[in-house]
């Protein structure tokens, strides 16, 4: 999307841009000045930057500003008398200058927020694939991060082979339970997770600080009755919530939750955060919801606590919804991984007669977020 026209505004502390495309857009030059693309500014190999805000006279203004042939835009920044380039492309990527709405729970842009629709476009992959297809994997990965969640077939029904899939994209984040753990019925179990007792759809551990962001679940036999996994989008409940009962959302949001584990000798987990999380600018940025987990509540102050509970029971109705479900059973040889800030997970309860083991393991979306832009910056150079 090649430039136009560029004109200096604002006595050289601004330019005004505008595209062949008819789009607008103005940018500081202070702040032009902190992402210039040059050599001198950033290092080629990482991007990281080799100055600092302090090295940037405050009174940075633009002198010239003009358009190469190919549309690109060239400044001029003084005192320094540096001249810097920037492809057009990266300013439209780049674009500030919008207008604040004043949203709350506003989800960005590569996010799409989805109900029991969606079950037949789950990005799906197998295992083989995954692993000799990089531009497949990299599709599926981008779907995760676009619905909050994913599938993969085919896997070996060996125990701890969910390690190597989690290994594809990141690291594997060990915790008290382990580099992973096993989710079958157990005698005297020391979590609910392993009994055959249904679970409401919640996100694992909001506990800790921070949270696991990716959870990985495989299927490793599966002959019970019952027991089918259900996922959420916790991100469409809150919008929901939002549209129904401003306040109440507004007051999950204000208001931080507690949560707490006291598993075995030496382990008492701990966190204080709000139910949903919004960034300071309105983006919706997490979502904890467990009822096992909760702990008593002593944040809200007393002339809010009724609302609070209210809107608490109005977004678990939401969230159990079975318009917003979408459900299916694991067969042996399935993984599925959500984004355990977002999508929210449940279980059916199954029969006491036959197999059913799982085996679950943690890891952060940094690594599955880094590998994707990774294989997406290949495509790029490819093309």
């Amino acid at each position: 999307m090649p430039l136009e026209k560029a004109q200096i505004i604002e006595d050289g502390k601004a330019v005004g841009l505008t595209w062949r495309s008819g789009e607008t857009a103005r940018f500081h030059a202070l702040w032009l000045r902190d992402n210039a693309l040059d050599g001198a500014t950033r290092n080629a190999s990482n991007g990281q930057r080799l100055i600092t805000v302090l090295d940037i006279p405050a009174a940075t203004r633009l002198s010239a500003a003009d358009i190469s042939t190919g549309g690109d835009l060239t400044l001029r920044f003084e005192p320094e008398g540096k001249s810097v380039s920037y492809p057009a492309s990266w300013l439209a990527r780049h674009i500030y200058d919008r207008k604040s709405d004043g949203r709350h729970g506003w989800v960005a842009p590569q996010i799409a927020t989805w109900d029991g629709t969606l079950a037949a476009k789950t990005p799906v992959i197998a295992h083989e694939r995954a692993r000799t297809d990089r531009a497949a994997f990299g599709q599926w990965l981008a779907g995760i991060r676009r619905y909050g969640f994913g599938v993969m077939t085919d896997m070996p029904t060996t125990s701890g082979a969910l390690i190597e899939v989690a290994r594809m994209f990141g690291f594997v984040r060990e915790t008290n339970y382990g580099k992973w753990f096993e989710v079958r019925a157990e005698v005297n179990p020391n979590n609910l997770a392993y009994t055959n007792l249904g679970l409401q759809a919640h996100t694992d551990n909001p506990y800790r600080d921070p949270v696991p962001t990716l959870q990985l679940l495989a299927c490793l036999e599966n002959t019970v009755e019952g027991g089918e996994s259900v996922v959420v989008d916790g991100f469409r409940a809150a919008e929901r919530l939002r549209e129904e009962d401003p306040k109440g959302f507004s007051l999950l949001a204000r208001h931080c939750a507690r949560f707490e584990y006291a598993g075995s000798a030496g382990v008492r987990l701990q966190s204080k955060r709000p139910m949903i999380e919004l960034g300071p600018d309105g983006e919706l940025i997490a979502i904890r919801f467990n009822n096992r987990s909760a702990a008593a509540f002593i944040d809200i102050p007393y002339d809010d606590m009724e609302a609070y509970y209210a809107a608490y029971r109005r977004f678990a109705g939401i969230i159990e919804d079975p318009a917003l479900e979408i459900t299916f059973k694991l067969k042996p040889g399935e993984l599925f991984i959500v984004d355990n800030t977002r999508v929210l997970h449940a279980r059916k309860a199954f029969s006491s007669s036959g197999s059913r083991w799982l085996q679950g393991c943690y890891a952060d979306k940094d690594g599955l977020l880094s590998t994707l832009a990774a294989i997406e910056h290949e495509g790029k150079e490819a093309a």
